[in-house]
């Protein structure tokens, strides 16, 4: 009887209890704080989910065990830190025009950019070692290596200090909160990117079989279309919203550095562990709980900020082994 609870009432149980567990940090601290947390939490969620859905996809459709997507994520970064230094002029001007043009232009850089280095890492390295996870381990964390080597080469060992538009410093203070300004900016814009991935796999064609790709590979090849060109697609995509994951994440930060996506890939595995294989919308809910649980549990409890994450991918496996909601749901 609890089993059949558990299976049928598991992804609602673990939410119903994230809530009451985000709610909790309300009895040991003030609210204007607890709102503060509660937004930077939000964004970094956000920003995780550009990161951990495109690996989602890549591991739900592929079955692929990709450790070089966190490098992605600092080629992205470095795509739009390169960017940003080129046309300084834009980002230092008094313009909320010109601040959010060059916001634009770097997104649509670092995507182009890295989406074209996940096609070279999916044709080179991943292609020839399908259906091995241990050899996928083994050639994408070479990969990763090299490709960080790489980061080394171009932009420099040492780390760098990320530019900021003007119009994304500062805050605004409503009823004595301290909200600011990037974090609701980057909120905007993962959700932004949630709508139109949901678009592109529930309302196109292209869409409705890379979904039927993370159910049967096998039968989608059997009707005529290139599984292979798809899995490239697909792969390059995921680099493409790692990019933008790890340029939201810099301006956040503010600093690139060359080993920072590795980190970050650690989160985004956590993630999609919580939210199920092939999920998008398992990704934004695994994102929004790891990013408010580190920023809670951070202004708490520092040195359990990272373990903390663990152990709810533990009990959720233990609710629901599969995650939090189905493939491709």
């Amino acid at each position: 009887m609890a089993q059949t609870i558990l299976k049928q009432w598991g992804s609602k149980l673990a939410i119903a209890g994230a809530i009451v567990l985000y709610l909790l940090p309300l009895l040991g601290m003030d609210f204007s704080t607890y709102m503060t947390l509660t937004i930077a939490g939000l964004a970094m969620g956000m920003m995780l989910f550009l990161v951990a859905s495109g690996l989602s996809i890549i591991f739900g459709l592929m079955d692929v065990i990709n450790f070089a997507h966190g490098v992605c994520f600092a080629y992205g970064a470095y795509v739009a830190f390169s960017v940003f230094k080129y046309l300084n002029a834009w980002v230092t001007a008094d313009s909320v025009f010109l601040n959010f043009g060059i916001f634009f232009i770097a997104i649509v850089a670092a995507f182009i950019v890295v989406a074209v280095v996940g096609m070279v890492v999916e044709r080179v390295l991943v292609r020839r070692v399908y259906g091995s996870h241990l050899f996928q381990i083994l050639i994408t964390f070479g990969g990763m290596v090299v490709l960080t080597e790489l980061i080394r080469i171009i932009w420099g060992p040492n780390d760098e200090v990320m530019p900021k538009p003007v119009s994304f410093a500062g805050n605004w203070n409503i009823f004595d909160i301290i909200i600011l300004k990037y974090p609701i900016y980057a909120i905007a814009l993962g959700l932004i990117v949630y709508a139109v991935i949901q678009l592109i796999l529930k309302k196109t064609k292209v869409g409705k079989i890379v979904r039927a790709g993370v159910e049967n590979p096998e039968m989608v090849q059997a009707m005529g279309h290139n599984i292979f060109l798809i899995f490239t697609g697909v792969f390059a995509v995921g680099a493409g919203l790692a990019a933008v994951g790890g340029l939201t994440m810099a301006i956040f930060n503010l600093q690139v550095y060359p080993d920072m996506g590795g980190a970050y890939l650690i989160f985004a595995f956590i993630i999609v562990i919580i939210g199920g294989l092939g999920s998008v919308t398992g990704s934004l809910v695994g994102a929004l709980i790891v990013g408010l649980s580190y920023n809670y549990v951070a202004y708490l409890l520092p040195s359990l900020a990272v373990g903390v994450n663990i152990l709810i991918m533990v009990i959720i496996l233990l609710i629901k082994p599969t995650g939090l909601f189905a493939a491709g749901k």
